[in-house]
């Protein structure tokens, strides 16, 4: 019976996955959740740097603890030790075996990007992806913008409340793993979009680009051990940890290139 239970399971996998012997862009670093006998010992940020190369990590302006109870302590640990580290490490590895990538910016990297270089695609939206998700999150923090960056969201978008689900709805309804973007495009208007996997709209061919001034990471690596399968609660308690003053220097340094 055992071998019958077994064989059954392989039949039903094979079936209902199919698509698994397909090509993908896929999660750059597998981190097991730990078991309930497991002692997870939580470190500094400050202890975490990446390997030398042409990009260093965000150095974390705040503890692993500090922002929450919106995102736990495990979560952010495993997120920027785990997640972030190793895609800015592998970035570092492409970017000096490629003599044409030397001594260019991230965002120089991403708009010159050939996507059918999935290693590359993956690795450097990976990292640019994580640096803003992490400098955009504050302890006691959230709310509202505030001058120019609110006086233009009431522009764009009608009201705060209109953006506030704009931008919930496309984080929610991302297929699979992605991101949620606030852009200004290249008209100087601001933008809510997604993108799947490490891709973002500063890549070319995206159905929508521009420069980021503000992301949500819908990975369930960045919310599960608190939300499970319910990523709407993920996406509410993030609008309470918004770092509102940085993404506004973002968006005045946007519109200043544009002038």
């Amino acid at each position: 019976m055992k071998r019958i239970f077994l064989l059954f399971l392989c039949i039903t996998f094979i079936v209902i996955f199919p698509s698994c012997k397909r090509k993908k862009l896929t999660e750059v670093v597998e981190v097991p959740l730990p078991s309930v006998e497991e002692k997870v010992t939580i470190g500094h940020p400050d202890d975490v740097s990446a390997d030398e190369g042409q990009f260093a990590l965000l150095a974390l302006p705040y503890e692993y603890n500090a922002l929450s109870p919106s995102i736990d302590i495990l979560t952010m640990n495993v997120h920027y030790s785990k997640h972030y580290l190793t895609y800015t490490n592998n970035l570092n590895k492409l970017v000096d075996a490629d003599p044409n990538s030397v001594d260019l910016d991230i965002e120089d990297i991403l708009k010159k990007l050939e996507l059918n270089n999935a290693d590359l695609r993956n690795n450097a939206g990976g990292y640019y992806n994580h640096t803003l998700f992490f400098e955009s999150l504050a302890p006691k923090a959230g709310g509202q913008p505030k001058d120019t960056l609110a006086t233009t969201i009431n522009r764009d978008f009608g009201s705060f409340e209109v953006f506030k689900n704009q931008f919930a709805d496309a984080a929610e309804k991302q297929f699979g793993s992605g991101w949620a973007w606030l852009i200004v495009d290249k008209t100087g208007k601001l933008v809510v979009t997604s993108t799947p996997n490490q891709d973002n709209p500063l890549m070319p061919k995206q159905i929508i680009t521009g420069t980021p001034i503000l992301c949500l990471d819908v990975w369930e690596h960045a919310y599960y051990l608190d939300y499970q399968y319910k990523r709407k609660k993920y996406i509410e308690a993030f609008f309470k940890v918004i770092n509102w003053k940085k993404v506004s220097e973002r968006f005045e340094e946007a519109i200043a290139k544009k002038k």
